[in-house]
């Protein structure tokens, strides 16, 4: 009977095991996206927003494989962008509903 409760730890590790194997094979980071906040997410949506010439902020995210920050933006027709800035706040290129690079 003991060999039964010791099996069920044993078991429980290595199915958690395969979901993060898992998750990083598959490139699904939404458990340590951080968003922009305060001064740098205000200036990064102002940038972010001129460069695509308007619209609203509707999503960031910090320190991203494509750059030191992401600023997903809402346009007027309902489409999204997200632009991606580096640390000194220039825009490395954006990225329109997920159709690839268009800079």
């Amino acid at each position: 009977m003991k060999r039964r409760f010791l099996m069920i730890p044993a078991l429980a590790a290595v199915v958690l095991g395969a979901g993060a194997a898992y998750a990083v094979a598959t490139g699904d980071d939404d458990a340590t996206e951080r968003p922009v906040t305060g001064a740098a997410l205000e200036r990064a949506g102002a940038i972010a927003l001129d460069h695509v010439g308007g619209g609203r902020v509707t999503g960031s995210e910090a320190g991203d494989e494509q750059g030191a920050y992401e600023i997903e933006v809402t346009r007027s027709d309902g489409s999204q962008v997200d632009v991606h800035l580096d640390a000194s706040f220039q825009v490395l290129g954006t990225e329109d509903d997920g159709a690839g690079e268009d800079d």
